[in-house]
């Protein structure tokens, strides 16, 4: 495969990747407005308090989509490991995510449903970064890719000889179960 080839190979995967990750990471923006929506409007709450606590939802929905769709194919050998780089780096996500809040609501005093519903929005955005490039490098680590080595024979093999081994090979191979074999005269 020519360099311009596998580049573009990469990229297509590279593109499937990031479509996939957005799928799941869509949903879970939605689970994390939906929570922090209702936990604003019915509870008590504060915002930075309602906020992580949705983040926690979002992060737990996230982990299912992305360990069992979007990096399906990854090493799943270390999953005590990968769950706990999954919350660590998802932690440092939220702490992101909810400081643009905490900056917007308690710096500026920007407090309002709507202002509230934007910051969080645009800390989402910034801590996504963040999370699709540790997710991938740290995480949900790609399997090495094994070269493939080339079959040698054993002993070098006359084309005369090579054609009648393949001969002997198909025939064994069309020969019917209950048929005997017969020992070969030649050979013994």
């Amino acid at each position: 495969m020519s360099e311009r080839g596998a580049l573009r190979a990469r990229l297509g995967l590279l593109a499937r990747e990031v479509a996939k990750f957005g799928a799941v990471g869509g949903f879970g923006l939605l689970v994390n407005i939906g929570v922090f929506n209702l936990l604003r409007h019915t509870t008590d709450l504060q915002v930075v308090r309602a906020s992580l606590l949705a983040t926690f939802v979002a992060i737990l929905f996230n982990y299912v989509g992305f360990r069992y769709w979007t990096y399906r194919d990854r090493d799943k050998s270390g999953r005590t490991r990968e769950l706990t780089l999954f919350l660590l780096f998802s932690a440092a996500g939220a702490v992101v995510e909810t400081g643009v809040l905490y900056l917007a609501t308690y710096g500026f005093g920007w407090n309002s449903p709507v202002q509230s519903n934007v910051f969080k929005i645009v800390g989402i955005g910034i801590a996504t970064l963040f999370r699709f490039w540790s997710y991938r490098t740290w995480v949900f680590k790609a399997l090495p890719v094994e070269p493939a080595e080339p079959v040698q024979p054993a002993e070098p093999v006359q084309p005369a000889e090579e054609a009648v081994l393949r001969t002997e090979r198909f025939l064994e191979q069309r020969r019917a179960p209950s048929e005997p074999v017969a020992p070969d005269p030649v050979r013994n």
